[in-house]
């Protein structure tokens, strides 16, 4: 029979306070306790971040309890003893340096506990009936004092992701309420405290302003005030929105008719720009196909990929080249970029590339300090041959896969 438990570690190991406290938590654990050694390793998972630990530790401590027989934690026999071959066969090969390395970090953790024996192997001594009286290797005691704290930290982490997760989808509904609301203010000329699109825009400005300050990895608690402020923006324009429609529904139909004839034709872009000046003929008309691609033009399904943002303005989605369009005809203007520079870009570029740099434009947000002079240098670059609208969709495409990736 065992009658001196090890309590320091072999060769030049340290012994430090906090293991001594780990020992002491694990040897006052009622020895009638019993937990499912899974169940313990799932919590132990969810809570890694608040435990300390990685998921190369976590391999190694999912290999030590592979070589505990029974599923059930419980008594005094729960020191395994695999050589370092064989864990780290369970380990999937990792290497013995690694392996030393991770075993330290489960230990500093408050996981296991080290009894080494006198020359530090790991081995057990039998009786002669066969049974166990003596053990040196990891002690897994301390899974069995801390089940419940372990399960509670899993709890609260739940808990934390599944409140994050909530914020993220008020404000990725609320992003797209409020783009498609402004949309839809401008298209429909709504009035707001003054009349004229500049107020349009500046509700445009306060809401590109608060989507900028969403970080590109952030908690909880950096996304509740954004979350909040867009929510407060939204219902400001709703409430708009929904005062301009009780007031055209309390006017006579005369009035309410003349107010909507314009947009009768639902197949018609929105027409938010002034018409080209006459002395450039009669064929500089928006012309869309509903579905054909533009001759020479990037497929729709590249532009979207590589400029996303778009798709928050459009009325009803973006499934054809007359969506895209007729969606740039409301970002142009909000963008701050002159009908004259419009008319320049599009004689340069062609109507469909020119369309393109404007979805491009937002999506580099306040990269571009100006986007009426950025767009105004790139036409006169395509005007001397200088430019090509595919290395922009690559940059922005790169862009976002090593942002997803960083992610």
């Amino acid at each position: 029979m065992q009658t001196h438990i090890t309590t320091t570690p072999f060769g030049r190991r340290s012994l430090s306070l906090a293991h001594v406290a780990s020992q002491a938590v694990a040897k006052a654990r009622p020895l009638d306790k019993a937990v499912h050694k899974w169940n313990v390793f799932r919590a132990i998972c969810t809570a890694k971040a608040r435990i300390g630990v990685s998921e190369r530790a976590l391999a190694v401590l999912d290999a030590l309890l592979s070589f505990h027989p029974e599923t059930a934690l419980t008594g005094e026999d729960l020191i395994v003893f695999p050589s370092n071959q064989q864990l780290s066969l369970r380990a999937h090969g990792m290497a013995p340096a690694t392996l030393r390395r991770h075993l330290a970090v489960l230990v500093d953790a408050g996981l296991i506990v080290r009894r080494d024996s006198p020359n530090g192997k790991r081995y057990a001594r039998k009786d002669r009936g066969g049974e166990v009286e003596l053990a040196f290797g990891f002690d897994l005691s301390p899974l069995v004092a801390r089940a419940d704290e372990f399960e509670a930290w899993a709890k609260e982490v739940r808990a934390e992701e599944r409140a994050l997760k909530l914020v993220r989808e008020r404000i990725t509904l609320c992003r797209r309420d409020i783009a498609k609301m402004i949309a839809t203010g401008m298209a429909e000329g709504v009035p707001t405290r003054a009349q004229g699109p500049a107020d349009w825009m500046e509700i445009h400005g306060l809401y590109r302003a608060i989507v900028e300050r969403i970080p590109r990895n952030a908690i909880r608690q950096a996304l509740e005030p954004i979350a909040e402020d867009l929510t407060l923006l939204a219902e400001e324009i709703l409430t708009l929105l929904e005062a301009h429609v009780k007031t055209s529904v309390s006017s006579g139909n005369e009035s309410q008719t003349e107010r909507h004839k314009q947009n009768s034709n639902p197949d018609s872009p929105i027409d938010l720009e002034p018409r080209f000046r006459e002395s450039r003929g009669a064929g500089t008309e928006l012309k869309t196909e509903p579905s054909r691609q533009p001759e020479g033009a990037y497929p729709l399904g590249m532009i979207l990929d590589a400029c996303p943002d778009i798709i928050d303005y459009a009325r009803s989605g973006i499934s054809n080249w007359r969506d895209f369009m007729a969606t740039v005809a409301v970002v142009r203007p909000m963008l701050g970029i002159s009908p004259s520079a419009w008319e320049e870009a599009q004689a340069a570029m062609g109507e469909v590339q020119a369309a393109v740099v404007v979805a491009a434009i937002l999506q580099r947000g306040t990269a571009i300090n100006s986007a009426g002079g950025y767009i105004r240098d790139l036409t006169r670059k395509a005007e001397a041959g200088a430019f090509s609208i595919g290395p922009m969709l690559m940059a922005l495409i790169g862009k976002r896969k090593g942002e997803k990736k960083r992610a």
